[in-house]
């Protein structure tokens, strides 16, 4: 049912501060069959040229916002392992979903990441961002850190941890301020689903209704 038990917001599920980073929205550890050794240089280079992919698009203002959210989206599906995010934020509810509920929920997860970051481009205009240090976080994984600045708004630090998964960087967590973003939105959906009576179905229809608020905000 749609009711106040399924509300969700952007707001709530992504943290301002953090939605440079839907970009990475949302981030995740690979998983130990997948995780291979990290390589400090090629974590940076990684960063250096996703974030470079992802500033020009917001700054594309000469361009329709259809293709610079299809722009995004592009990067985010190169530069994130999407159904492993996702899987991780679900947790254990992911055990209790269906096959239609898991294969549903990976692809609005994915609109989720997208539209959080499109529905924002007028908040983003000129944005930069510069690298700081990068450090081995542990065998499996580095941690990138970047300001961001935009016109008219104080810098923040974003850190990116990025591991090997499938032999490629992968995004897989964004921190801001201490604060993971992948560990937020797990969070944010396992109450959703908490308070439905552990019904997946809840939160299916909250994202549903996630993405259909971004949209209008952007205009599409």
């Amino acid at each position: 049912a749609e009711g106040t038990g399924t509300k969700m917001t952007s707001a709530s599920i992504f943290p301002r501060r953090l939605l440079l980073g839907g970009l990475a929205a949302a981030g995740m550890t690979a998983s130990p069959a997948r995780a291979q050794q990290t390589d400090i240089a090629r974590a940076t280079a990684f960063i250096q040229a996703t974030g470079a992919e992802l500033v020009a698009a917001i700054n594309a203002t000469n361009a329709p916002v259809a293709q610079r959210r299809e722009r995004v989206a592009q990067i985010l599906r190169r530069a994130v392992d999407v159904d492993g995010v996702g899987r991780f934020i679900l947790g254990r509810w992911w055990r209790t979903a269906t096959a239609e509920q898991q294969q549903e929920y990976l692809q609005l997860f994915e609109q989720v990441l997208i539209r959080n970051l499109s529905a924002r481009f007028g908040e983003y205009q000129g944005v930069r961002f510069s690298l700081g240090r990068t450090q081995a976080r542990t065998e499996e994984d580095a941690l990138v850190s970047t300001i961001v600045e935009r016109p008219g708004n104080p810098a923040f630090g974003l850190d990116w941890r990025v591991a090997e998964v499938g032999g490629q960087p992968r995004v897989v967590d964004v921190i801001a301020e201490g604060t993971s973003l992948r560990l937020t939105t797990r969070s944010e959906y396992s109450s959703v689903i908490s308070r439905n009576g552990g019904n997946v179905a809840a939160l299916l229809v909250a994202m549903r209704q996630q993405i259909q608020t971004l949209a209008a905000r952007e205009g599409a």
